[in-house]
């Protein structure tokens, strides 16, 4: 964060006041007091790393057609693990009749991967497999209290409650193995499909029924309040070619660095990430909304709202820190909203180098840029 000062021409001491972003530190609202965010993982060094890599191993300007203007720039975000106030997460997993794991969340999945997470930590507190987890949300009828699928929240805050339900489950589990089994509980292991009970084998439907017969509920609850907050880091760095004479932009290269703590799910995270940059180059390229005299939107339809199609897209090259977050369950931390943060200023910065005009108002449309360059030339 030094070098960033020092090339920011800020005093490095200055600056790392000013944030307060030392690993372990607090952040610190604007009238100073001390706020629940908290830096309990740092990957922005190694998102800034990715970007110098770029630069270090870039061929792409050579792909610019001859007479076309070339840039590059860079952009960094950081974000809230949660949003602010507290936001809540109630959780019950419970063992089923046939052996499998009923877990009872909140949170709705609406294309964002929760449940895919969930099922992963739940099977790896309960030794089992994906497979055998059956997800039921949303439903107030059967699910406990939580604030909803926003903010980034779906890893960070109902999955440290699944966590918690999960494990809670797990103790209740071997608890009443070695009690039925007459074991060790210290000898007592979970399995997918049975209970390694000092090297006797006791079935999971087996222990079910054994815990119905005696009235016994094979069930954990978990709670999380959403606090402390933890950050994550993001970094976008684009090179990019611009028409002179008709002011159209092509992206040669994009490379994003995402500090996610530790991934869950690579795949599907890097899906977000991708996703995120492409909404993101939506707002940057394209989407505006138009009102007319009495303020009604204009842009109401698809027709004349423009976004981003397959072939508008990029590939985004995707590199994931290396960290392990404090506060996030089995150190993850959130990555569905921060792709898109970076986006924009780190396009507008590559166009700023290419042109030598500083656009400030997105979307940058082309015939914007042409006409900008027209001016100048004139």
């Amino acid at each position: 964060m030094d070098e960033l000062a020092r090339r920011l021409g800020i005093d490095p001491l200055e600056f790392r006041e000013r944030n307060v972003i030392g690993p372990g530190e607090h952040m610190l609202s604007p009238g100073g007091e001390e706020e629940d965010l908290q830096i309990a993982s740092y990957g922005l060094d190694q998102c800034l790393q990715v970007v110098r890599d770029a630069l270090a191993n870039d061929r792409s300007a050579a792909d610019a057609p001859a007479g076309w203007l070339v840039g590059q720039g860079f952009a960094m975000a950081m974000i809230a693990t949660g949003p602010p106030g507290g936001h809540f997460a109630d959780v019950t997993v419970a063992l089923l009749e046939d052996g499998g794991y009923d877990v009872a969340v909140g949170t709705a999945e609406f294309g964002n991967g929760t449940t895919t997470v969930h099922q992963q930590i739940t099977a790896g507190a309960l030794g089992t497999t994906v497979d055998r987890i059956a997800i039921r949300q949303s439903d107030t009828d059967v699910v406990r209290h939580d604030t909803g699928a926003f903010g980034s929240a779906g890893t960070v805050v109902s999955g440290k409650a699944v966590m918690r339900a999960a494990n809670a489950l797990a103790e209740r589990l071997t608890a009443f193995a070695a009690e039925y089994a007459r074991a060790p509980r210290s000898l007592v292991r979970l399995g997918a499909e049975a209970v390694d009970c000092d090297g006797r084998s006791v079935p999971l439907k087996e222990l079910y029924a054994a815990a119905r017969e005696r009235g016994v509920d094979l069930a954990g609850t978990g709670h999380w309040g959403g606090s402390p907050r933890s950050v994550a880091f993001n970094s976008q760095w684009f090179r990019l070619a611009v028409d002179p004479d008709t002011g159209e932009i092509r992206i040669l290269r994009s490379v994003h660095g995402a500090d996610a703590g530790r991934v869950m799910n690579p795949m599907q995270c890097r899906g977000q990430v991708e996703g995120g940059v492409a909404q993101a180059l939506g707002a940057t390229l394209f989407e505006r909304v138009l009102l007319d005299d009495r303020g009604e939107v204009t842009t109401a339809a698809f027709r004349r709202y423009r976004l981003p199609a397959y072939a508008d897209v990029p590939r985004t090259e995707v590199h994931f820190s290396t960290t392990s977050d404090a506060i996030g369950p089995l150190g993850a931390k959130s990555m569905s909203e921060s792709p898109f943060n970076p986006v924009a200023p780190a396009f507008a910065n590559a166009l700023r180098d290419a042109t030598g005009i500083r656009f400030t108002d997105p979307p940058f449309l082309r015939d914007q840029v042409w006409q900008a360059l027209a001016d100048r030339r004139e």
